[in-house]
């Protein structure tokens, strides 16, 4: 059984902002806790902008707390997320979140994250496995 709190993780390794201070993810379950999938929770400034394209993994988010865009950059449609909304990436699309307000997510992705992934110029991660 894996227990764990926010507070924990907080200004941890599995603690990370970018570079660009839009966004903050602390990486609760990783890929080292053994169990396919790794979960986190994102905050994303309000007013950013954040490109993102998951191309090795499919992603999960449910917005806990604030409102915003949600730009399939793929099948140019935007949509409005606020608490209770979900989006699943399930064909890998290339997106755009735009937080109108400070905005707090649950992310879970699979495969699962190592936390040692760093976004590239095209917004993904790379595939990292455990080993």
């Amino acid at each position: 059984m894996i227990v764990r709190t926010l507070d924990e993780i907080t200004d941890t390794e599995r603690d990370v902002e970018s570079e660009n201070k839009n966004w903050r993810s602390k990486r609760i379950v990783l890929a080292k806790d053994g169990v396919g999938f790794s979960v986190h929770e994102t905050v994303l400034q309000p007013g950013s902008i954040n490109d993102f394209w998951y191309a090795n993994h499919i992603e999960a988010v449910f917005v806990t707390e604030g409102e915003g865009e949600l730009y399939d950059k793929d099948n140019d449609v935007t949509y409005q997320v606020a608490p209770g909304s979900i989006y699943v990436l399930s064909g890998n699309e290339k997106h755009q979140l735009r937080p109108k307000t400070l905005m707090k997510t649950v992310c879970v992705f699979n495969p699962p994250v190592t936390g040692r992934e760093v976004h590239d110029e095209n917004g993904v991660y790379p595939l990292i496995t455990e080993g």
